[in-house]
């Protein structure tokens, strides 16, 4: 998939008009954690949630289901922290409120209950201290810094918000994003943290699972290059305890208009990008977790039915696989610390080894 001509440039979540992204991180001596808001526009967006991992920490995801109340939300949650994390939701819920934003419950504007669904990644400990995890204030500052960023802002990758203290399978994992507009004029664009049990490495080759098809087949890194990374990486392994729990988050997003249960089934679909870009997949340790938003300017594309939805479950499942591929090569330099030596899959092998390269722009 490439990127179409005509599209707002940034190749990231923030191409669907209207949504913002921000992050904040945990301060500290310690800390190795922290947030990740994407906020929809004044009137919110619909939404879905799929949880496929076995070990999820979710808040509010029961709001979502198309047989309930809830119409519209204003904002998702992504945390580190892992259930101590989802009080991030708090902070982003006070600042909504401040703003009239959120489900109406009385006479008055001020009358609101924002519903802030939220979704945790496992980090506990990654900096050194098991308490620092991010809390109401940190939410609010990722908020804040979401709403500050204005319309197609750029979306910072890697080792930021609630992928500062991700490892895949060994690797340090992170945030990546990714977009497309369809031959329909519907964009779409994806938001992932990466921080999975299983790996984003083909072991027989050392290329990125997530290239396979990507454009043709990846070129492989060189033997002697692969040959030292995988004893780098059991050199690493072997000084690392294992990490008990973990988990891959995903917002796919479109300016389409959807009902509920079409968010719902892209929501569903969308997995099937996890697991082309990290295997295994949706383990009992993970807590793998796909939201879907719409903001609704876009009619769907004329079609037979419901088929005319084809095309976004398409394209959000391969977004999904390319932002994962890139929130892996914009991992930093390793994570050594506390909890292990994990080193970024640039260092073992250059990022453009085995996967298309990042952006000039670092998306």
């Amino acid at each position: 998939m490439t990127q179409p001509e005509g599209t707002h440039g940034q190749d990231s979540i923030t191409d669907v008009g209207g949504l913002r992204v921000g992050h904040a991180r945990v301060e500290g001596p310690g800390a190795l954690s922290g947030t990740t808001v994407v906020l929809g526009p004044e009137g919110g967006v619909v939404a879905a949630v799929d949880v496929r991992g076995g070990g999820p920490g979710t808040r509010e995801t029961d709001a979502l289901d198309p047989r309930n109340v809830v119409q519209r939300i204003d904002a998702v949650v992504l945390t580190g922290g892992s259930a101590y994390g989802l009080d991030a939701a708090a902070g982003v819920m006070a600042w909504l409120e401040e703003r009239h934003r959120g489900v109406r419950v009385g006479p008055e504007p001020s009358h609101v209950v924002p519903v802030v669904p939220a979704a945790c990644v496992f980090d506990l400990g990654r900096g050194g201290d098991f308490t620092a995890r991010p809390d109401a204030a940190t939410g609010r500052a990722a908020v804040e810094a979401a709403d500050a960023g204005g319309d197609h802002a750029r979306v910072e990758t890697g080792a930021v918000g609630a992928g500062t203290g991700a490892v895949v399978g060994g690797l340090r994992g992170g945030v990546g994003t990714a977009s497309t507009v369809l031959e329909s004029g519907v964009t779409v664009g994806v938001l992932v943290v990466v921080n999975a049990v299983g790996s984003a490495v083909d072991p027989a080759t050392g290329a990125l699972y997530g290239s396979y098809g990507d454009g043709g087949p990846p070129a492989l890194p060189e033997p002697a290059v692969h040959a030292a990374a995988v004893r780098r990486l059991a050199e690493a392994h072997a000084a690392s305890a294992p990490p008990p729990l973990n988990t891959t988050l995903a917002v796919v997003a479109t300016d389409a208009v959807l009902t509920r249960a079409q968010a719902q089934k892209v929501a569903g679909t969308a997995h099937d990008g996890i697991a082309r870009a990290v295997r295994p997949v949706h383990l009992m340790n993970d807590g793998d977790t796909v939201f879907a938003l719409a903001t609704g300017v876009r009619d769907l594309p004329d079609g037979p039915g419901p088929l005319a939805l084809n095309e976004i479950l398409a394209a959000g499942a391969d977004l999904v696989t390319r932002a994962i591929v890139r929130a892996v090569l914009a991992a930093p330099g390793g994570l050594r610390g506390p909890s292990g030596d994990f080193p970024s899959y640039g260092e073992l092998y250059g990022t453009g080894a085995g996967a298309y390269s990042p952006r000039a722009d670092g998306s």
